[in-house]
């Protein structure tokens, strides 16, 4: 329930916000924190962040953007919500707190601007593989405030779809998942999916397809909660489940709209995340009148423990002759034979390893890959390179021999450090059936050019 105008917040859900206004107690925080939670068993973790770190510091650069000001460059002002907080990337709105957890922390200066912080992943990438669940996860805590101290507040965690980056009009059609919303201090989560056209469509925009609860046990306020999103393409009609604490409060699936509106917020390279508190706006307008007010109280923040993205199915290294699914993530250590590399640890988000020192003519062999009976169409690898100027080359998939033609490449130069990670697609010929993948490296210098960290494939 992000990026819209503030006619938007005109929600059907009114009446169960008021229903919840008796929670609207003040309780003492609880500032604990723990580790991302052990990946679960049939799962395999993508992506994560644990907010460790020095007391004061930012959240890392490798895996966040700061938002900053008061809207996209040529997007819609105000980010198209009408809140009215201009975001900054100061320690005093944006900062981890040396115990495990990211503050997001609404100011008011002595002129009576309001400040605050706005985070996104730099991996816009996140998305299920045919036949898997997506699963998008963090443990918040909403800023403890509530009553007339709290109108205004606008905390939120979600994604939106990657094609909105560089463009910022083509919203709703490409997505938009809010994983966790919450307003005015009200005991509840919202969580909402925004989709189709504006107004109207499928999604009812500008309001979305959404619902709300209150926060199991303790208050959404008062302490710690788990928010979670999966996205299912294991079941036909595809999925999306909405929790807290591990009970789903919220489902839409692929019959509730056209297959256009769905294929356009899901057939795109996949979503980014988000995180931040916003002050005023549409939505908390719509359930408390004009906001904030004199009464808001600054200084609140939310507290975040962890981010974290698990898939379905498990990346473990196949026996020799063995079976591994072609749409699980392969790790590029998992290879039954190599010529010319190296394993080292990665920085990469999860840790383990990377495969490193490649260059020309050097290759990773898998055996087994299992593609099914639907053929896979694009292949995608988790890529890094600190390769001089000039340096580049191609990264290659060929089936069964390393001199076999490839099926498909994609070339790479510098991308600004050997541990400096991104996710790059390659169109591949249609690959059904079970073979022996060969990774190869194609060069015009001798110099290294690539580390490879993962990689696996899709239809699309």
């Amino acid at each position: 329930m992000r990026s819209t105008s503030p006619v938007r917040r005109r929600l059907a859900a009114v009446a169960v916000a008021l229903a919840v206004i008796a929670g609207l107690l003040v309780h003492v925080a609880v500032t604990a924190s723990a580790s991302v939670p052990s990946t679960p068993s049939g799962w395999t973790q993508v992506w994560a962040d644990d907010f460790d770190g020095a007391s004061g510091s930012l959240p890392s650069s490798s895996n966040w953007i700061i938002d900053t000001g008061h809207a996209y460059p040529g997007g819609p002002g105000n980010w198209g919500t009408g809140e009215i907080q201009n975001y900054t990337s100061s320690s005093a709105n944006l900062a981890l707190d040396g115990g495990g957890n990211l503050r997001i922390t609404p100011l008011r200066s002595s002129s009576g601007e309001w400040t605050s912080g706005r985070i996104e992943t730099r991996r816009a990438d996140f998305k299920p593989a045919d036949g898997r669940v997506l699963r998008i996860e963090s443990r918040i805590q909403m800023p403890n405030v509530t009553g007339q101290a709290a109108l205004g507040y606008w905390p939120a965690f979600w994604a939106l779809g990657a094609p909105y980056r560089g463009n910022y009009w083509n919203w709703p059609g490409i997505g938009e998942f809010d994983i966790m919303e919450n307003v005015n201090g009200i005991n509840a989560v919202w969580g909402v999916l925004h989709c189709g056209v504006n107004p109207g469509g499928p999604c009812n925009e500008t309001t979305g397809l959404g619902a709300n609860r209150a926060c199991p046990g303790s208050t959404c306020q008062s302490a710690f909660h788990t928010y979670r999103f999966e996205w299912d393409r294991s079941t036909s009609p595809n999925q999306l489940r909405w929790y807290v604490d591990g009970q789903q409060f919220h489902s839409v699936t692929q019959s509730q709209m056209d297959a256009t509106s769905w294929n356009n917020m899901t057939s795109h390279a996949g979503y980014f995340l988000l995180l931040n508190v916003a002050i005023g706006g549409a939505f908390p307008n719509a359930l408390g009148g004009s906001t904030p007010t004199s009464a808001t109280v600054p200084g609140r923040p939310m507290v975040v423990d962890y981010v974290a993205v698990w898939q379905s199915g498990t990346t473990t290294t196949p026996p020799p002759g063995g079976n591994v699914d072609a749409r699980s993530t392969i790790q590029a250590e998992s290879f039954q034979a190599q010529s010319g590399t190296i394993t080292e640890a990665t920085t990469d988000s999860g840790g383990g390893q990377n495969i490193g020192a490649i260059a020309n003519g050097d290759w990773l062999r898998y055996d087994g890959v299992n593609f099914g009976s639907t053929a896979a169409t694009q292949f995608r690898a988790r890529v890094a390179s600190g390769a001089g100027t000039s340096v580049s080359g191609l990264v290659q998939v060929r089936l069964d021999s390393p001199t076999a033609t490839p099926i498909g490449d994609f070339a790479l130069g510098n991308t600004g450090g050997w541990q400096s990670w991104r996710t790059v697609p390659a169109n591949i010929s249609g690959v059904t059936g079970t073979h022996t993948v060969y990774l190869t490296f194609s060069s015009g210098q001798p110099a290294d050019f690539v580390n490879v960290n993962w990689f696996t494939f899709s239809t699309n």
